[in-house]
């Protein structure tokens, strides 16, 4: 019952959809090429060892969160189980993060749109973008949803 409220609109092909689309990314295929491209196969060797790491750490946290739910997550933990600091720091690198990775999908998109349209400048495919999912998400949560189903499916293909 808790569920379906929280979702409001958002089927569970949605949320699996847009979670695997998060997952992938828009600058992944810029970034993975450019890496290979500067390091060579060893990085993939690299990714996959973090890879186990990152699966491991995120169990855990999932079988916290399990046993004790919060709103705040791992920041909720790093506070209450490490540090108040360590919880404060936590919840900031995370919001940084955010920004970081949503400039670097505005730039990835401006560069892609490059390929089709050399005179055209990068800022502008990027605003077009924003708007149309600011859009999306000021219609209902369904329409994002939605939304962000197809586009993640066009990565995913």
């Amino acid at each position: 019952m808790a569920n379906k409220e929280l979702n409001r609109g958002l089927s569970s092909r949605h949320i699996q959809m847009i979670a695997l689309g998060g997952t992938i990314g828009v600058g992944l295929f810029m970034g993975s090429s450019s890496t290979i491209g500067w390091t060579g196969p060893s990085v993939m060797l690299a990714y996959g060892i973090t890879g186990i790491f990152l699966y491991l750490i995120m169990r855990a946290m999932g079988e916290m969160l399990y046993l004790e739910p919060s709103t705040g997550s791992f920041a909720t933990f790093g506070y209450k189980y490490i540090h108040p600091l360590a919880g404060f720091m936590t919840a900031w690198s995370n919001w940084f993060q955010w920004v970081v990775v949503g400039m670097a999908e505005v730039i990835a998109i401006g560069t892609y749109m490059h390929y089709w349209y050399p005179d055209l400048p990068a800022w502008i495919p990027g605003l077009i973008a924003m708007a149309i999912l600011g859009a999306a998400n000021f219609i209902s949560v369904k329409s994002f949803g939605e939304f962000e189903f197809w586009f993640a499916l066009i990565k995913v293909v």
